[in-house]
């Protein structure tokens, strides 16, 4: 059996959720490998909804959750999560969740800097969560990050303290925002120690002892590879590389350990926050997608932008990505719709083109080329089966497959778990 890295394919919130529960119900590992409290995951199980931003969701079906170095942690978001899914009957202990000793934190003058940033922006605001992602992970770069095996040494953590105060406190100031004192800061931090170095260790070593034995790992991605650093529509990107190949640097194992690449991808498109959208309808038909889509962030509360299925640009994030297969999702959202369009390429500035550029004047001026394709009257929801199916759903299933050169190898008909249809085990490699 082959390990698994779920991405999104396109701007997040494409239903990973559910997909990857499914396939952590079937791994021994779960290893988060990128980002922060910035992303979440719905789970349903049973009568429970578990709404996740940085536990691995193998933790809830009771497998072994790894938290990379790769992500950028905030303790007190962590110990609160803790506390609302134990109030929900959900154990999490040093035997069900590790923590990289080497993982950057993200401290409360992270956010503060992060906010003070955005509202400078004014109307040029880029649309962060403001949690603070973006700064700890320029900490992370700049090399003056606090990580968490430094709250085993008090005057470890002292010291960089007063480098990064030096830095922050600085930055806040002409920002004319408030700045942090040293003392409450390190007080906070030696108060989180003993709540969070029972969770440290060197996860590299245990992931190398996974891969000899056999076990199964689901590395689990956050956002989506048009958010990617590097890949997306920057600079309306998150702080991190979201593709698949940043599992191996994120959690410490070798490339070919990954395994099969499975993206995740919306039957239409959406899009939180500010950016371009070139298939983004503002229309009764945006708006009765994310009405019955139930379109609103799992961890902002903002309601999505939504508009056609993006054909063209889910085919770059495969390139990109290295998906070899694609779980489609939300196909029930489009039922009873009497037409449907697929973007197969963009105009821009006169020139077609099938990709869509880096330039932000160019991703701006985007026109979307529509291919038109017949809705369908009858119910995909609950569907289990390829036969459950009306004519046409297959149809437009079938056409995606071949615009983004990519197979469906699973397609979600609801958000119930077993309303899944199967078309190849992602863990068979």
């Amino acid at each position: 059996m082959a390990n698994v890295a779920v991405i999104g394919a396109q701007w997040g919130d494409e239903g990973k959720g559910k997909v990857v529960d499914w396939l952590a119900s079937r791994a021994d590992i779960v290893v988060r490998f990128q980002g922060g409290h910035n992303a979440g995951h719905t789970l349903v199980v049973g009568n429970q909804t578990y709404k996740l931003s940085l536990l691995p969701s193998g933790v809830v079906r009771g497998k072994l959750g790894i938290i990379g170095n790769g992500v950028v942690l905030d303790p007190q978001a962590l110990l609160d999560e803790i506390g609302k899914v134990s109030a929900q009957g959900l154990k999490v202990t040093p035997e069900n969740l590790r923590i990289a000793e080497n993982t950057p934190l993200i401290l409360p003058l992270h956010p503060a800097l992060d906010r003070a940033r955005e509202a400078a922006r004014g109307e040029a605001r880029i649309g962060t969560t403001g949690r603070g992602i973006g700064p700890a992970y320029e900490d992370k770069v700049a090399r003056r990050a606090i990580r968490l095996c430094d709250l085993a040494e008090p005057e470890t953590l002292s010291r960089k303290l007063d480098e990064l105060l030096l830095h922050h406190n600085t930055l806040l100031r002409g920002l004319g925002a408030e700045e942090f004192g040293k003392d409450a800061l390190l007080a906070q931090l030696l108060g989180w120690a003993p709540r969070l170095l029972p969770f440290m260790e060197a996860v590299w070593e245990r992931l190398d002892e996974a891969r000899h034995s056999g076990a199964r790992v689901l590395f689990e991605g956050a956002q989506a590879v048009m958010l990617d650093v590097d890949h997306g529509t920057y600079p309306y990107v998150t702080s991190s590389n979201t593709v698949a190949g940043n599992a191996a640097a994120g959690a410490g194992i070798g490339p070919d350990a990954i395994g099969m690449v499975l993206g995740i991808a919306k039957a239409y498109t959406t899009r939180v926050g500010s950016g371009p959208f070139p298939t983004e309808l503002h229309d009764e038909i945006g708006r009765g997608l994310g009405d019955r889509g139930h379109e609103f962030g799992t961890v902002t509360g903002r309601r999505r932008r939504c508009g056609w299925f993006d054909a063209c640009m889910v085919r770059q994030a495969v390139k990109i990505g290295g998906i070899q297969g694609l779980a489609l999702t939300k196909l029930d959202v489009l039922d009873g719709m009497a037409e449907l369009k697929l973007c197969v390429g963009y105009r821009i500035r006169g020139e077609v083109v099938r990709r869509l550029p880096s330039a932000p004047g160019a991703q701006a001026a985007a026109e979307p080329i529509y291919e038109t394709m017949e809705g369908w009257s009858g119910s995909t929801r609950g569907a289990r089966s390829y036969a459950d199916l009306p004519a046409a759903a297959v149809k437009y299933v079938r056409r995606i497959e071949e615009l983004v050169e990519a197979p469906v190898v699973l397609l979600s008909t609801s958000p119930e778990r077993d309303d899944t249809i199967t078309l190849r085990d992602p863990f068979a490699g």
